[in-house]
This record gives C-alpha cells, structure tokens and sequence, in this order.
C-alpha cells in the first residue's frame, strides 16, 4: 500500500478520531455504549455505511450538483441506511432491539455526513474507501471500548461475560446516562493529554474550530458567521 493511501487509513485510529478527536458521532456514542456488543454493532454497521457511500459519493463527485449536493449525499447514505437495517433486523435481532432508534439514525450521523462533504466529494474512489474504513474503525473502537468499560463498572460483566459481578458490586450509574458522559469525558480527557504529550492541539472547541480539515471545508466561513452572530 503506498504510503499516502496509509495515512487515508489510519488518520481515523488516533489522529483525527471521529469521537475523540473530532467529537462527531457522540449522540449515538452515549446512547448505545452500554455494552460491549452494542458499541461493535453500531460501529459496524456505521462502517459499512461510511465506506459504500463514499465510493457512491466518490464516484459520483463530478455528476452532484453543488447546489443539491447535501439533499444528494444524505439520498445515497438513506438508501446503504435501509439495506444494513434490514440485514441487522434479519440476522441479527437483538443487536436490532439494542441498537432501536440509533441503527436508522446513523443517515443523519454527522460523521457519515462530514465525510462526504469533506473527504468522498473531493477524492477518487480508493482513498475515499480507506478514509472511510479508517474512520470506521476509529468509532467502532471507541465505541467498544465505552461500552466495555460502562458494562464491566455497570454490571460486572464483559460482552456477557461475568468478570467482577461475582465479588464486586456493580455501579448501576454507569449504565445510565451520566456513567456515559462520565466515561466519554474520561476518554476525552485521556485523548488530549497524549495529543498534548506528543506536541499536538488538543480538543478546546466543538464543530468546525476542532477540525483538522478546516482549511478544505467549504462550510467553514459560514460555520464561524453563525457561531460569531450566536
């Protein structure tokens, strides 16, 4: 693999993690971590909604008109939306009824949206393939990894699996909403002390003033007019 189409693939993992880094994604990120089964589930199937609709959007990038572009993007991630819901409902029923409302709103998830205006509309099809696998994997991780932490201190137990319920009794908190912010800040806050330790900026702003990919947006001076009239 070349050397720039790796940096498409991993700048996901850490660098330009879509809940860590670039805090998208984070309704979705508290709501279903309450176990670890739950965070592969969504982040799975986010992935695979992130990746075909950036080939779609990528090959489809000179024939979009600019002016419907948004309208266009959020057609194609409907149409992947519906086919991994009914793969999930079919195969998958209980990941189905953990996911509930969250599988069928990953068409307005701000990362599969982000992506597509920044990334997929401007490049060819196997760099948009490997960014969007690579910001996959970036959520499916931090995903699993709240909901393993929420589910061992929540009830003692990992992807099902009693570890600590036997000998310590669990924190029902952590299964609720605040143990979900609590973790989510903890990992945050985690996240940018190593970005701080490796001499790289750390998360102080939300939305555009966060993002790495500032200077591409077309959005971006529009974004900071609304945020200054706020």
């Amino acid at each position: 693999m070349k050397k720039g189409y790796l940096s498409y693939l991993t700048n996901g993992f850490i660098k330009e993690n879509p809940v860590l880094r670039l805090v998208l994604g984070t309704c979705p990120t508290l709501a279903v971590t309450t176990a670890a089964i739950n965070g592969i589930g969504m982040g799975v199937s986010a992935t695979i909604v992130l990746v075909c609709s950036n080939i779609v959007i990528s090959l489809l990038r000179n024939v979009i008109p600019d002016k419907v572009r948004i309208p266009a993007f959020i057609t194609v991630i409907a149409g992947f939306v519906s086919v991994v819901q009914m793969l999930v409902k079919a195969f998958l029923p209980s990941i189905d009824t953990a996911l509930g409302i969250y599988l069928p709103l990953i068409v307005v998830n701000c990362i599969i949206l982000a992506r597509a205006e920044m990334f997929a509309s401007k490049n060819s099809v196997v760099p948009s393939i490997l960014d969007g696998l690579g910001m996959g994997i970036g959520f499916t991780a931090v995903l699993t990894l709240m909901g393993a932490i929420r589910e061992l201190l929540g009830a003692g137990t990992v992807f099902g699996l009693s570890v600590t319920s036997q000998f310590i009794s669990p924190m029902i908190v952590f299964l609720l909403p605040p143990g979900g912010f609590f973790v989510f800040g903890i990992l945050v806050a985690a996240s940018n002390a190593i970005a701080k330790k490796n001499g790289k900026k750390i998360v102080e702003h939300l939305g555009c003033e966060n993002c790495p990919s500032k200077a591409m947006c077309q959005n971006a001076s529009k974004c900071e007019e609304v945020t200054a009239d706020e």
